[in-house]
């Protein structure tokens, strides 16, 4: 195979991929499958989220490739298989994309982004009315998607159609009320349930607030990591175990490692 002159096209990729899924390409491509690529893609998808996280753009360019060669791959396995092609994948999100604004392809009117919102799962539920498919609003949603998300997902679907709560104070009012329901749990199952509803309700107060929790959970981690850390160093330097401390001095060192590690 001859390389293609401008690697900076798409077309320069869809090549590529399909050369090493030939007979005399990389053993390793040929092997995959849908399913063998499942973990490597979840892998990418969180590498990107990374990059967003620490808004790296730099980064973000090289995990987007990488995310970007997980798709061509997917739809080049897809092609030989006689089950669709990238062309197919890309008609499909460009008809979605045309249907679902009309207000920006048509004479559609729209006042402000939560008309855009409602219109956009008017229209989705049409299109699966139309299609036959399962008609709940919420049963697009991936049920593989991590717990925190799956949960803000599907309070934003129900919000669109109105069912949510008229301004903030009822959603707190309904945290303490969990919270509450925790205290008084009895049992490791009882208290369990109760856990949920409180994640479930936190998840509620970040959606209504525009916070993406996996992300702001994703961040305390990072937080904690780089002050845990700075205690562990601190105590290296000292000669001492941070085993050997006490509860007290480990949280005076927590709050010095606040004050010396970034926010």
């Amino acid at each position: 195979m001859t390389l293609p002159n401008d690697l900076s096209k798409f077309e320069a990729l869809r090549q590529i991929v399909a050369k090493l899924r030939a007979p005399d390409g990389c053993p390793w491509d040929r092997k995959q499958t849908h399913a063998s690529l499942r973990e490597g893609f979840l892998q990418e998808c969180y590498e990107v989220l990374e990059s967003l996280d620490e808004n790296n753009t730099v980064k973000m360019r090289e995990e987007l490739g990488d995310l970007l060669l997980h798709i061509v791959l997917q739809a080049q396995i897809a092609e030989e298989a006689g089950e669709f092609k990238i062309d197919d994948v890309i008609n499909d999100i460009n008809e979605k994309l045309i249907y679902r604004h009309p207000h920006v392809f048509s004479t559609a009117q729209v006042k402000n982004v939560e008309e855009v919102l409602k219109n956009w799962q008017d229209l989705k539920q049409a299109d699966k009315a139309k299609k036959g498919k399962d008609a709940s609003i919420l049963a697009s949603v991936p049920k593989s998607l991590p717990a925190l998300n799956y949960s803000q997902e599907i309070q934003h679907r129900v919000a669109q159609v109105g069912f949510d709560w008229k301004d903030d104070r009822g959603v707190v009012d309904k945290l303490v009320e969990e919270i509450g329901e925790f205290q008084r749990a009895a049992t490791k199952k009882e208290k369990t349930e109760e856990i949920g509803d409180i994640l479930f309700t936190m998840a509620n107060i970040a959606r209504r607030d525009g916070i993406e929790l996996e992300t702001a959970l994703r961040e305390a981690n990072q937080k904690f990591y780089q002050r845990f850390t700075w205690m562990e160093a601190d105590c290296k330097k000292r000669g001492v175990k941070i085993g050997d401390l006490s509860f007290e001095q480990q949280n005076a060192l927590w709050d010095e490692a606040k004050k010396h590690t970034k926010k």
